[in-house]
């Protein structure tokens, strides 16, 4: 008589055959019907170009996902089969995922980064300004990192009038970003204006720089009200906080570089400043002494004294003119007084009624007789008689 199997022995046993024998097994393929649950598992299927299996990876499993699942994806599974008894299905238990061809971190990586500035995280516009002078700087790093005594001489050196506060903070590892995005809100709601907050730490593999690149941390970034500087890992290190963040840094010792001003270019530039102020000072005491001589000159020139000054002169002047031209006129008039007195006394008429006496005159005026020439024509005057006489002969005894 023949021995038949019941269905659920069936697929019992067909369960204990394939979970005994298919385990912890590694398969490559396409995702597909993808559907990430409120439970926090992910259900999914795994397909190639002939065949589709059905997937699920639970929560405690899919929480150390650094990466997003998308429908056409080829990734790498690690997975054991189960079968569901009760309908006879089976199905791939995933323990873990990662991307076919490239990293699961960088995937991970360039994911987050597209995400963040689709929401505009890294936009110019949304960074905020740094002070000149910054008045306390609070720094997230590890206490014990080579990072932070770098900074603070660094710090000590170049400007030293800023207080450096640090928040001990765990930098990589477990409960990393929880503990950076503590600190960060921390910072933030402590500082002030002039205040400003650097995040980092020193170089490291891409894992070992990881908590820099998680979502929370460019969230308490982006959201701070305070300028952050992102300053993780070496130069050539890119994370996502660098991106967020008002402003990079190449290195921890970068940033408080690019941070600060060097004390010691400001005391040349107040020197220098203090010189240029004392040169203009100088000159401007000059040019005002020059002004005030010049106005003091121009109001002695313009003062009553000045001007009564030049009155008196121009009266004195005038008066000396004045004496000068009177006695040039006395003396004029003098002169044609004696001429018209000697005249007077020369044609008196009792000296020309004399007898035996006569006036000669030529031209109207007394001429000696030695003066007189052949052919002049004078007169002979009384006065009563008047001759008009030419001259024909001379004579000098």
């Amino acid at each position: 008589m023949n021995s038949y199997y019941s269905v659920s022995q069936l697929n019992t046993q067909i369960k204990s055959i394939l979970e005994n024998t298919f385990l912890n097994i590694s398969i490559q393929g396409e995702i597909s019907n993808l559907t990430y649950h409120n439970s926090g598992h992910i259900y999914f299927s795994i397909k190639d170009e002939k065949s589709t299996l059905s997937c699920v990876m639970f929560r405690s499993n899919a929480r150390n996902l650094k990466f997003t699942l998308k429908v056409g994806q080829k990734v790498n599974l690690s997975a054991n089969i189960t079968v569901y008894v009760p309908r006879g299905n089976y199905q791939l238990i995933v323990t873990n995922i990662s991307p076919d061809g490239v990293g699961e971190l960088q995937l991970a990586y360039e994911q987050l980064k597209a995400k963040l500035q689709i929401k505009g995280y890294f936009d110019k516009s949304t960074k905020k300004q740094f002070p000149k002078f910054p008045k306390t700087i609070y720094i997230i790093t590890s206490n014990t990192g080579a990072a932070i005594e770098d900074m603070k001489k660094i710090l000590n050196f170049r400007y030293p009038l800023a207080s450096m506060v640090l928040f001990p903070t765990l930098v990589q590892g477990d409960g990393a970003k929880e503990n950076i995005v503590q600190n960060i809100k921390k910072a933030d709601n402590i500082a002030k204006d002039g205040d400003i907050i650097i995040v980092g730490r020193g170089g490291g593999s891409i894992e070992d720089l990881w908590a820099f690149n998680e979502e929370c941390v460019a969230d308490a970034i982006f959201l701070a009200n305070t300028p952050i500087i992102s300053a993780v890992g070496h130069e050539n290190d890119f994370v996502i906080s660098d991106f967020v963040a008002d402003l990079r840094a190449s290195t921890p010792s970068n940033a408080i570089e690019i941070s600060t001003p060097d004390i010691n270019e400001l005391q040349l530039y107040i020197t220098t400043l203090y010189d240029e102020f004392s040169n203009s000072y100088k000159r401007i005491i000059l040019n005002k002494q020059q002004q005030l001589d010049h106005t003091k000159k121009l109001f002695f020139q313009h003062s009553f004294k000045s001007k009564f000054d030049m009155v008196e002169k121009n009266i004195s002047y005038l008066k000396t003119q004045f004496i000068n031209n009177f006695k040039s006129i006395l003396d004029q008039k003098q002169t044609i007084l004696d001429h018209l007195q000697n005249n007077f006394i020369l044609n008196e008429p009792s000296k020309k009624d004399k007898k035996g006496f006569a006036q000669i005159t030529k031209d109207s005026k007394i001429v000696d007789l030695q003066k007189i020439k052949i052919n002049d024509i004078i007169s002979i005057q009384t006065s009563k008689v008047s001759l008009d006489c030419k001259v024909l002969k001379t004579s000098v005894q």
